[in-house]
């Protein structure tokens, strides 16, 4: 039983969504740290392979074209580790099969956000969007360690998605008013951006689908905190845009609760600027799939307009 080399992406998540070709290697994989595989079970969204090994651990292989998560999510834990109240996975066991890097972590207990956090009544979000905010800076205040060498640097990221921003935009149909205010807001990143400003941690990714909820006595809380495989080092502000676009929704309690949470006492229109700039440059943009404002197309006739829908306050 071996594991191929995939040159693309597209070859690779075929193979992935078959789990038949790849389950027993990564049960032969977990017996052979002498783990438990009678309560495996294969986790068919996310970027690699995952299998949960009961309710206490978790193993994920990541294909060698992917090994950059790899490097991100091993280097995060273990600078992470016991910097945070907010529980986060431990390594258990590492290793290679086949060129493809694998970490056996431990399974976080609670709920997925993106299982309720619909559902939720409008003050636990706003509770739960001040947690995040606070999270965000706890992990910012952690220091990066050997991950200030990580690779895209901050710099050269922002040099390169301002390159392409147009062409990116236009690619995934964002209407013609918007795009029409593109040059303008990319010369005002370039001094709203720090570029050179001391980096802090940036996970990149704080959405409903990487937190872990608890809820006692009917008030919803984070229980934990997964997926370190897009890791950066960089501005701060970078990472407002996750929880920004996918649960605040343009509502002045949210947003205000996030900022508030993070540490930002005011919302003036230089930090909307800057956020809305970052949020068009983030590597995974795509505002048509990531604002969660119903209507939000019709609500705003420029990026302007847009900007203070997004970050109402």
């Amino acid at each position: 039983m071996t594991l191929s080399n995939f040159t693309d992406a597209e070859s690779f998540r075929a193979f992935r969504s078959d789990p038949a070709q790849w389950l027993p290697i990564a049960l032969d994989i977990a017996r052979g740290h002498g783990l438990d595989t009678s309560a495996a079970q294969v986790f068919a969204t996310g970027t690699n392979l995952v299998v949960g090994l009961g309710d206490k651990l978790i193993l994920k292989i990541f294909p060698p074209l992917l090994r950059a998560q790899f490097v991100s999510e091993r280097g995060s834990l273990m600078q992470l580790k016991d910097h945070l109240d907010l529980p986060i996975p431990e390594i258990v066991a590492e290793g290679a099969r086949d060129g493809w890097p694998y970490l056996v972590i431990t399974r976080l207990s609670g709920t997925l956000g993106s299982e309720v956090w619909a559902q939720l009544p409008e003050d636990q979000k706003e509770r739960l969007l001040r947690q995040i905010g606070e999270t965000i800076a706890s992990v910012q205040r952690v220091p990066l360690g050997p991950l200030a060498e990580i690779e895209p640097r901050w710099n050269d990221l922002m040099r390169a998605q301002m390159q392409g921003c147009k062409v990116r935009h236009t690619r995934l149909g964002l209407a013609p008013k918007f795009l029409k205010g593109l040059d303008e807001l990319l010369r005002d990143a370039e001094k709203l951006i720090p570029m050179d400003a001391p980096p802090v941690f940036l996970v990149g990714e704080y959405i409903p689908e990487n937190f872990l909820l608890a809820c006692e006595d009917g008030q919803w809380s984070l229980n934990g905190l997964f997926d370190f495989g897009d890791v950066l080092a960089g501005w701060r502000d970078y990472d407002l845009l996750g929880p920004g676009a996918f649960m605040a929704a343009g509502r002045p309690g949210r947003v205000r609760s996030l900022l508030e949470g993070f540490g930002y006492a005011k919302l003036d229109s230089t930090l909307k600027r800057r956020l809305m700039a970052l949020m068009l440059l983030h590597r995974a943009s795509d505002l048509n799939a990531h604002i969660c404002i119903d209507g939000w197309q019709d609500k705003a006739n420029d990026l302007v307009e847009l900007q203070e829908l997004i970050w109402a306050g």
